[in-house]
């Protein structure tokens, strides 16, 4: 994760698994986020299904999340505003073990 200023928010590499049977985001040992999405890769979708499963996920507005590079590829670069890594990464690991839970 790369740090901004406070103001400018935290830049995540995420990589993106379109059409997958579910919708998940976990962590790999290199620390990439991978997140599988069942919208396809088609027209921009998964590109808006990232952003709507991040804001979620977070708990913050669609605004707050923006891609930044990878727009047509699967490996992306989001910068999140509001947010620092540390959090970011307790909202989306604590996220996953409460739907595993239930």
């Amino acid at each position: 994760m790369k740090r901004l200023k406070p103001s400018e928010g935290t830049v995540i590499s995420v990589r993106v698994v379109p059409r997958s049977s579910l919708e998940e985001i976990t962590r790999d040992a290199e620390g990439v986020w991978k997140a599988k999405l069942t919208a396809p890769a088609l027209e921009g979708r998964a590109n808006e299904a990232l952003i709507s499963m991040l804001s979620k996920r977070l708990g913050i507005r669609k605004s707050a999340v923006q891609i930044i590079s990878g727009e047509k590829a699967r490996l992306k670069r989001v910068k999140i505003a509001g947010l620092d890594g540390g959090r970011i990464e307790e909202l989306l690991t604590s996220d996953r073990q409460a739907r595993k839970k239930g």
